[in-house]
């Protein structure tokens, strides 16, 4: 990260395309999370201002990965229009979320998992998903809060990433050296 000052301009934002989130709403909105009053939002600004809706902070690592991913001139903060982006990306996640969460726990438990990622195109064990929810669930309960879920989506899809650029063929096997696996991982963006 640079030691520059960054000074940004509080703009209002510009219409937004059909079906985005009504821009003025979500200005409101920034203004409110971006506490310091910097133009930007921070990982803890962001942190404190979501609600996975079972009333405990969001995943931290969940917030990192998300700035990282919407931050695109990698400041380390989102700046409005990086904000807008990621409320969409919330918002879509949410949806899935729900639409997923079958008895409405506001958790996802493995069963309603692996429908969720069946339904992505993705093929696997029943240990597997075992794996993940032991992985992905912070309260030990056997279930995936909203916040776990997103993390959970965002690894498997940069894990996925990283394969198939060894996967030429898309026959769902590699071949790696040790220093080739050391690589994919290493160089994985999270």
């Amino acid at each position: 990260m640079a030691y520059h000052q960054h000074y940004h301009q509080y703009q209002q934002p510009a219409a937004s395309p059909p079906g985005a989130a009504d821009p003025q709403f979500l200005w409101g909105v920034f203004q409110r999370v971006d506490k310091d009053r910097s133009g930007a939002i921070s990982i803890q600004e962001l942190q404190s201002a979501l609600s996975n809706g079972t009333w405990t902070p969001f995943n931290p690592e969940t917030v990192r990965l998300m700035i990282a991913m919407f931050d695109k001139d990698h400041s380390g903060t989102i700046n409005f229009q990086e904000f807008s982006d990621l409320w969409k990306y919330v918002t879509d996640w949410q949806t899935t979320f729900k639409s997923y969460d079958r008895d409405n726990s506001g958790t996802i438990d493995k069963h309603e998992l692996k429908t969720a990622l069946t339904s992505f195109g993705y093929r696997l064990s029943d240990q597997f998903y075992d794996l993940l929810i032991r992985k992905f669930d912070r309260t030990g309960r056997g279930n995936i809060a909203f916040d776990d879920f997103i993390q959970c989506a965002v690894v498997m899809q940069t894990l996925t990433n990283s394969f198939r650029r060894y996967d030429t063929n898309q026959s769902g096997w590699i071949q790696l050296s040790y220093e080739q696996f050391l690589m994919l991982v290493f160089s994985m963006k999270s």
